[in-house]
Order: C-alpha cells, then structure tokens, then sequence
C-alpha cells in the first residue's frame, strides 16, 4: 500500500496537474490522482512524453483518475465514444485505476429495476476499460442519512455491491473501499477480509465525528484518519494488509476544518497519514 494525495478531497480546488504533483511530492505523498482530460490535453499540445515526465521527475506515480463519463445522465453514450481514447492515454501513463460513485436511492426506479439499470451502463464502461487493461472501482455510500431522502433506497453497502459486481460480469470492476462508508454502513470492519486483493481498486481513509451515533452521521461531514479513534482504522488497514492490497490510500476527510486550512498548508493531513500508518503498523 502507498500514499497518494486527491487534492480535491482536502478541499484544495483548480490545481493543475503540474501543481497537484509538486502539492503530492512536497507533502510526502507517493502517488496523486489526475485529470484524464486535463492530461490529454496536455498530451496533445507537448506530447506524451511530457506528461509521462511531470510524474517521473518527482517520482509520483499516477494513483487513479476519475471516470469521464456523466453514466447517470442521457450524454453518456457520447461520453462514453472517447473513453477508450482517455483508457489508452492513462494506459500510456502507468495507471490501471478508474473510480465512479453510485447513489444509495432513486426516486424513479425501484431496487430491481435500479440495479440492472447500473449493472448494464456499468458493464458498457467496464468492457471499453478491460480493453486497455483498466480496472473499474466503483464506490457504495454508507450513511443512512443519505439514503432516507430517496423513494427508492438501492445499494448501501459491500455486500450489495459485490452482488452488483458478479452482475456486470467483466473481470475487472471492483470495489472502491472507503473506511467511511463501510462504518457507516454497519458492517464490521472484518469484512474487508472477505475481498481479495484484486476486489479492490483504490481505498479511501477518513474517520467520523465522535458524541454521533452511527445512523445519524451526514456524508459531508467526517474527520481525518485517525483522528477521532471512532473507525476502526487499525483493523480496517490490517484487512488490507492480510488480503494483499498493495494500491494507493487516499484521505478524504470532507472537513470544513480541514479544508480551510489544507489550503494554505496541507501537512497536517500529511501527517495524518503517517500517524495510520504507524497505528496500523505499516511503517
């Protein structure tokens, strides 16, 4: 496992790709998230070569990149025309990693019809990623919070998604695990150790606000890792661990605290990722 920095998820917005790899490299940080569009443009206008060296010459790997595809809305089949161009680019690039999220309700589509609603748009985009050897991570929200606002509730948790995963049927769709999500969920933590390595494409690390019972926790507010000690992060980490996931850990507290300051300087999340590292017994 490594440490790779999402600057957006510590509330530093509008870096380009230059910048987010000097933020990742200065802070520590091992690997960074990137822009598939941005790094095509890039590639366009000064060649690949350059782009290829922006990572290289800070020793950054190239952590995950974002799905570009609005997949729940009616553009996505044009979207989904230059995904192969984007899989390619990011191939090129060393980085076999691309991350969605999915909503736990809707308000039109019933469980069933919902979940082959995703399974279908989700093996569409899966199918162009194994083309170029990309696996696809897709992300369940927890909190009961957010999903009492829908008619309909749909998937919630890991369990649900693995069944969603079997459904698409690709091979290489997985889970994008977050600490988070999985409490929030109820799941207990040893449920990691039901994954296997190859399940996971990309964790995130966060923890929760304390004196908030598990139920009533809201999506956009959590803390940094370990911060609170309400998360179980010591065990969630040694599931990774005993499974053998050895990708990026990215820290997504979703901290108004944290995000005011990261902004100005964003060592303390740093360091945040050094003090799990040494609870989890990883350094």
């Amino acid at each position: 496992m490594y440490k790779a920095l999402s600057p957006g998820a510590i509330g530093v917005r509008d870096l380009s790709l230059p910048s987010s790899i000097e933020l990742a490299a200065r802070t520590g940080f091992t690997g960074v998230s990137f822009d598939v569009r941005e790094a095509a443009v890039l590639a366009d206008l000064r060649g690949l070569a350059y782009v290829r060296d922006l990572f290289a010459r800070r020793e950054m790997g190239p952590a995950h990149w974002g799905l570009p595809v609005a997949w729940s809305e009616d553009r996505w089949l044009d979207d989904l025309r230059e995904l192969p161009r984007f899989a390619a680019l990011a191939g090129e690039l060393g980085c076999d990693r691309c991350k969605t999220w999915m909503s736990s309700g809707s308000n039109t589509r019933a469980f069933r019809e919902n979940f082959d609603w995703h399974a279908e748009r989700y093996r569409a985009i899966a199918e162009l990623l194994r083309a170029h050897e990309c696996r696809f991570g897709i992300e369940f929200i927890g909190p009961r919070t957010f999903r009492a606002k829908f008619e309909h509730e749909f998937i919630h948790s890991l369990d649900g998604l693995i069944d969603l995963i079997a459904a698409i049927g690709t091979g290489n769709a997985g889970v994008l695990l977050d600490t988070w999500h999985v409490y929030t969920s109820g799941a207990p933590m040893a449920d990691v150790g039901k994954l296997t390595a190859r399940d996971v494409v990309l964790v995130h690390v966060n923890d929760a606000p304390g004196g908030v019972d598990r139920d009533e926790q809201i999506d956009s507010t959590r803390a940094l890792p370990p911060e609170t000690g309400v998360i179980d992060l010591a065990g969630f980490m040694g599931q990774l661990r005993g499974i053998g996931y050895d990708g990026p850990v990215v820290p997504e507290p979703f901290s108004k605290r944290v995000n005011d300051h990261a902004a100005r300087d964003p060592r303390e999340v740093a360091a945040s990722m050094d003090t799990l590292w040494r609870v989890a017994e990883l350094a």
